[in-house]
């Protein structure tokens, strides 16, 4: 069986064909720049072969063709089971991947102003698959599903409730799917038993959320209405006075929107440092002696622990803390600095473990006696295709 994943952003498309059976790729590739004159399309084999093709000007339904040709090329079009789509925010309105039709595209659209940044590309990509791909059946996966679980103390805002009830204001969360993964796969690889596991799962990457999940379910989480809520990240503020918008906005001169902006694309890493929203540049420009980097990464990593440890109050205990993402799998410094924050929950860090990103000891990263602490690997894309592949074979 093999399962299209598509994941349509802004000015990008990924996508991967995947057996969600035995659990491998095909295919997979990234269009990018979309809408550029610099836009292109990568692809990557089963092998590691790279080929990279020029789109110039080539906006989604230019590239989801050039994938669509590619495809066929390659033998795969035919062969496809079904299409999964991940789609950013759900709201209040899905707590489950769903087959797509009508409804379910109208629930996508309600989102809008949820998502404005994600929802109308992750439509526009289903949209344009079905001219593609007439009759293949479709899964929309949302980022938002697997936090519908939070209690009401979790995802309620503390303000005007009719803010809720009218405007549907409140806590949704999002990287949901790795979320997903990552806590399922640390149980798997620690011999837990889901109805009795406490799992903190911190995804860290451009964009970076924390999660508590108890029992398999998630309890509570760092973003909130939108992604710009929680843990500092690339370009993102994360958590602030909300008063500092008002704030600035007289001081700038701008509007509240512009004001949000800056705090969605010109704060956190890039924001802190004037160097780069790059762990690893940073990481780099640390060594040399900036000041400033140096500055970003503390930050990064003090509020990471600040958040991490609210995190253990939903579970009651902690079993297990799961770095994932760019930096959580990669970054060997990030993860020092975090857990040297943590010692009051008991964690010790294992400098030799951690310096092999914790590919021994079943990802362990911490001392055998500590409260543990280990590196998960996250897999969307296979998430995607395996929620996919059970809706349209059930």
């Amino acid at each position: 069986m093999q399962i299209l994943v598509i994941n349509c952003g802004s000015s990008s498309l990924k996508f991967a064909v995947i057996d969600p059976v035995a659990r491998t790729e095909a295919v997979n590739g990234l269009a990018q720049r979309l809408g550029s004159p610099e836009a292109s399309i990568t692809w990557k084999d089963a092998s590691g072969k790279k080929q990279e093709t020029a789109i110039a000007g080539g906006d989604h339904a230019k590239a989801m063709r050039a994938v669509y040709g590619g495809l066929k090329e390659r033998g795969l079009a035919a062969g496809l089971a079904g299409i999964g789509h991940r789609v950013v925010h759900g709201g209040q309105l899905f707590s489950a991947s769903m087959l797509i039709d009508e409804q379910v595209e109208k629930g996508i659209e309600s989102c809008f102003a949820l998502g404005p940044l994600h929802n109308p590309p992750n439509l526009l990509g289903i949209r344009i698959c079905k001219e593609l791909f007439p009759g293949m059946r479709q899964v929309a996966v949302f980022d938002t599903a697997f936090h519908q679980s939070m209690p009401r103390q979790a995802y309620l805002y503390p303000v005007p409730y009719a803010w809720y009830e009218q405007h549907a204001v409140r806590k949704y969360g999002f990287h949901g799917t790795s979320h997903r993964f990552v806590s399922a796969r640390t149980i798997e690889m620690l011999g837990l038993k889901t109805e009795d596991s406490a799992v903190i799962v911190a995804h860290l990457g451009n964009g970076c959320s924390a999660t508590a999940v108890k029992n398999g379910k998630s309890v509570d989480t760092t973003m909130g209405l939108t992604p710009l809520e929680g843990l500092v990240m690339g370009t993102r503020s994360g958590d602030i006075d909300p008063a500092l918008i008002a704030f600035m906005c007289e001081r700038l001169g701008k509007d509240a929107a512009k004001v949000t902006d800056l705090l969605n694309k010109q704060s956190g890493l890039i924001g802190l440092s004037g160097v780069s929203n790059d762990m690893r540049a940073l990481l780099a420009e640390v060594d040399k002696g900036n000041d400033r980097a140096k500055l970003a990464v503390e930050v990064f990593c003090y509020r990471l622990a600040k958040s991490l440890a609210a995190l253990a109050v939903p579970l009651g205990r902690i079993d297990a803390l799961a770095f994932t993402g760019g930096i959580g799998e990669n970054s060997v410094p990030v993860r020092a600095k975090v857990i040297e924050h943590l010692k009051i929950l008991g964690f010790a860090l294992d400098p030799a473990r951690n310096a092999v990103s914790g590919r021994e000891s079943k990802g362990r990263i911490t001392t055998d006696g500590s409260t543990c602490a280990l590196v998960v690997p996250t897999n969307e894309e296979l998430v995607i295709a395996l929620d996919t592949a059970g809706l349209v074979t059930g």
